[in-house]
């Protein structure tokens, strides 16, 4: 059959439910999926409409066959979705869940030694080598790092959402609580600047996720997200991770090891001192960042001291502030989330200029010395770049010190 007779097919499928007119549908799509077999779309269609005409039965089994077209064509999401719908008519059913984290869970491949624990396993960022998903799949960020029960388990854990074209999936400043990936359509990235404008930093598209900061902390989203078209989204919520976690403790560090990455990687991307790293470069470094909590009041430099590492501030409000021989403190703006901190001491080799506090419990990336002499510092051009966001804060110029400068492509929400 050719592409235009396929085409001819959905066409008509589609006329025809718009006229409820679901028996015709149905065979417009049966003859679809008969010619096209991997087209997960036609029998996610043929599934939908067997259970709106009430055979639940076969509509479990259809449902099943789209999850795995979708999964084998490379498409894990759409997948999801599919397992979602069936999951809903069969509560019980776990076959699928299965045969989808078989497909691009974590498994070792032939002839390559397993690690000493799946937990250790988890801690890595990146999948280590000899471990992934099946022969021909693409590794898809979080799952590929779980094995078929916390594989299932999150796959059950999430919820299928849908936003027409402008309507804001997330608001900038509202309290976030969940994590969301693109299954479908296109959303923009927004956010408000100094001036009072409001601007597009960046777009989402398929396979896209936004909102991870919320899986790891409370605290306000930093950006809007806007669809752009209508969406089909996963969330995932801080409150499903916690209760997974008690169940299957792998599920954080993996989630954590995922959350670090994607930070790391916005990092590298939309700060114009990274902007020269080639991709493996960029690799390198998301491995050597460590993720730390800080508590209130928690001191993460001092003044006068070595300087031990370089940071980035992910969560939370931190104070620099210089002690005068008097003992009297001088404070300077607010660092705010997106703030990297640090640098001077390890570009200089002198002691730590300003003590740096945490204001309020905060979540931070830590590149420890030897890290980012062996990754940074050698890299040409990456040594002036960094001297020159140095230089501009040991002038005091407010508003890189307070944190307030995003550029665009800065896509944390």
């Amino acid at each position: 059959m050719t592409t235009d007779t396929l085409q001819q097919h959905r066409q008509r499928g589609a006329r025809f439910i718009a006229l409820d007119h679901l028996e015709a549908a149905l065979a417009e799509y049966e003859k679809l999926v008969a010619a096209a077999p991997g087209d997960g779309e036609g029998r996610q269609q043929v599934a939908a409409l067997l259970a709106r005409l009430g055979r639940k039965a076969q509509a479990v089994a259809a449902y099943e066959e789209a999850a795995l077209a979708w999964a084998r064509g490379g498409q894990l999401l759409r997948a999801i979705v599919a397992c979602k719908a069936l999951l809903a008519l069969e509560p019980g059913h776990t076959r699928t869940q299965r045969s989808l984290a078989e497909l691009y869970g974590w498994r070792l491949k032939p002839g390559a030694r397993r690690p000493a624990s799946l937990k250790a396993m988890a801690e890595f960022e990146l999948l280590p080598e000899g471990a992934g998903p099946s022969e021909g799949m693409p590794v898809v960020p979080l799952f590929s790092q779980l094995g078929q029960e916390p594989f299932a388990a999150v796959l059950e854990a999430m919820e299928v959402r849908t936003c027409p074209a402008r309507q804001s999936v997330v608001k900038e400043g509202e309290p976030g609580a969940s994590m969301f990936a693109v299954v479908e359509g296109t959303l923009e990235v927004v956010r408000h600047f100094q001036d009072g404008a409001q601007r597009q930093v960046g777009t989402l598209s398929e396979g896209a996720f936004f909102g991870e900061l919320a899986l790891i902390s409370e605290g306000p989203r930093l950006a809007s997200v806007v669809a752009a078209s209508p969406v089909v989204l996963l969330e995932f919520t801080r409150a499903k991770l916690e209760a997974l976690v008690r169940k299957h403790p792998v599920v954080g560090p993996v989630v954590q090891a995922f959350y670090r990455e994607r930070m790391v990687d916005n990092l590298l991307r939309s700060n114009p001192a990274f902007s020269l790293l080639k991709p493996e470069q960029k690799q390198a470094v998301v491995r050597e960042f460590t993720l730390k909590a800080a508590a209130e009041g928690e001191v993460l430099l001092k003044q006068g001291q070595e300087g031990e590492a370089f940071y980035l501030l992910l969560r939370g409000r931190c104070t620099p502030y210089h002690v005068k021989p008097d003992g009297q403190e001088k404070a300077y703006p607010e660092l705010r989330e997106g703030s990297v901190f640090g640098e001077i001491s390890l570009l200089l080799g002198k002691p730590v200029t300003a003590t740096v506090r945490a204001n309020t419990p905060s979540v931070v990336l830590r590149l420890d010395r030897a890290a980012f002499e062996r990754l940074i510092l050698g890299l040409p051009g990456i040594r002036g770049a960094l001297m020159k966001v140095g230089t501009e804060r040991l002038q005091r110029t407010a508003k890189l010190l307070s944190g307030q400068e995003i550029h665009d492509g800065d896509l944390r929400v």
